[in-house]
């Protein structure tokens, strides 16, 4: 991880089916459709979602929102089924500015946790609270899908 990302934003969330199943949703872009982007989870239309699924591969995932498209962009740093996933995380014309998220699944008798960080410019610090409430969003609709 970047040491110059000292913002940071945690969410944790238990999920009632294997490390796998919810680790394979962060990489299956029919399931990323329907819990991080698109009229289940906002108010948004998804144009296109592309992923490369591989150490040093890129994603693309492209919404329309309030009649802009935004871009969200990223390259995976680690693949570690189930366990762990990692990655940069831009907004395609914010691109050198970025964040890193991690997804941590830990998996035990009742299925799985995931942890996720996102770990952001110092400069963020203002945005830690609204991303947690995202990405808890986002991971309740998971859990709904799952």
């Amino acid at each position: 991880m970047n040491e110059q990302l000292s913002a940071q934003a945690t969410v944790t969330r238990h999920f009632s089916v294997t490390a796998e199943d919810v680790f394979d949703a962060w990489l299956n872009t029919a399931m990323i459709g329907r819990f991080m982007f698109g009229p289940e989870v906002r108010d948004e239309k998804i144009v296109s979602l592309t992923t490369d699924p591989k150490v040093g591969g890129a994603f693309s995932f492209v919404v329309l929102r309030n009649e802009e498209e935004i871009d969200h962009t990223g390259e995976y740093l680690e693949i570690n089924r189930p366990l762990r996933l990692a990655f940069t995380w831009a907004v395609r014309k914010d691109t050198d500015d970025h964040s890193e998220i991690v997804v941590d699944i830990v998996p035990n008798a009742t299925g799985a946790e995931l942890t996720l960080t996102q770990k952001m410019p110092a400069d963020w610090e203002h945005f830690v609270g609204s991303a947690e409430t995202s990405w808890t969003k986002m991971l309740n609709a998971l859990d709904k899908i799952l």
